[in-house]
């Protein structure tokens, strides 16, 4: 009977052979590239689905051997001049939390693999961004209810660590489309009514986006404070995207070519106004949140990323094929 190293390692060679029938080389390639948020240095009881950093080696580990990793700012142009390799994916984080420099980085350089980061650039130097504030006040809040009732809301149980993720989960859906400053009104209140702490440490610091800079990493703008765009103005829109480009080349000291919308579901989180603003704001390619691979043929400005992780090479290698031939949303 094969031992689980042989099985794995047959598996491998199957998912490998359908990736270069799916994503071959040239004018014909797809372009896979994955989206990742936090790499915890151990797994957060609150959220045992999250990335910790023994997960996050075991998928660079099958990555690697799946696929031609290829840094950003290599992919895109290959892509558009139809010289991508065959099976070819990017690795991108979205939000800019620390935690990517402090854990994911030193990961990604015992693996030899190159990353974008699409940083917000408003939560930098001890900010932190409005679904944190969140679940970090529900995480620190104490006893068995939290009663929201003196803001619109409602009572939550959460004397369990399920009750508190039911709540958390609740309250985010809850707050995510409110006006931009309606949101950090409720966060703030949240946070009142918890009476926690919450942590400051979350997000990077400039000097650690240097330094992601440093290693070769690239670095992408998110915006400034994360809105959804269709829930700004069109200039509001247009500052916010503008200035986190320009920020991020201040503290990098270099050309800021790509960009990620925030949430980034076609037609809902952004439009057609967002990826013009983009374009004429000079970057070189945006990324959203719809599922599928990019080709040639694909809008520059509205390429697909997804999250295709699963239990097993075999199964997460056939996400990864169905992914390929997934249709693509655009706004």
């Amino acid at each position: 009977m094969p031992s689980v190293s042989e099985r794995d390692a047959f598996s491998t060679h199957l998912v490998r052979a359908a990736l270069a029938v799916a994503s071959p080389a040239g004018a014909r390639a797809r372009l896979s590239v994955l989206i990742h948020h936090r790499v915890r240095r151990e797994p957060d009881p609150l959220f045992p689905g999250e990335i910790d950093a023994a997960r996050f080696d075991a998928q660079l580990r099958l990555l690697a051997r799946l696929f031609n990793v290829i840094p950003l700012r290599d992919a895109v142009p290959m892509l558009t001049a139809g010289t991508l390799p065959a099976r070819a994916a990017c690795i991108t984080f979205d939000d800019g939390y620390a935690d990517n420099c402090e854990v994911a980085l030193p990961i990604l350089a015992r693996h030899g693999l190159e990353a974008a980061f699409f940083v917000s650039t408003g939560y930098l130097d001890g900010g932190l961004m409005w679904n944190d504030a969140i679940i970090e006040s529900i995480r620190g809040a104490r006893g068995k209810r939290l009663d929201l009732t003196p803001i619109g809301l409602r009572a939550f149980a959460i004397e369990t660590l399920d009750e508190k993720h039911g709540a958390i989960s609740e309250l985010i859906a809850g707050a995510k489309y409110l006006d931009p400053s309606e949101r950090e009104k409720r966060c703030a209140a949240i946070r009142d009514l918890a009476n926690v702490d919450v942590p400051r440490d979350l997000m990077m610091r400039s000097d650690q986006v240097r330094a992601l800079h440093a290693a070769g990493m690239d670095i992408g703008a998110h915006t400034v404070s994360h809105p959804i765009l269709v829930r700004i103005d069109k200039e509001e829109a247009r500052r916010e995207i503008a200035e986190g480009k320009s920020a991020l080349e201040t503290i990098i000291d270099a050309p800021v070519r790509h960009f990620a919308y925030p949430n980034g579901v076609p037609g809902v989180d952004y439009g057609r106004a967002h990826v013009e603003i983009v374009r004429e704001l000079g970057f070189d390619a945006a990324f959203s949140t719809a599922c599928g691979a990019a080709s040639r043929r694909s809008d520059m400005f509205q390429l697909p990323r997804f999250t295709p992780w699963d239990r097993t090479p075999l199964r997460i290698g056939a996400r990864f094929v169905r992914n390929l031939s997934a249709q693509v949303a655009v706004a």
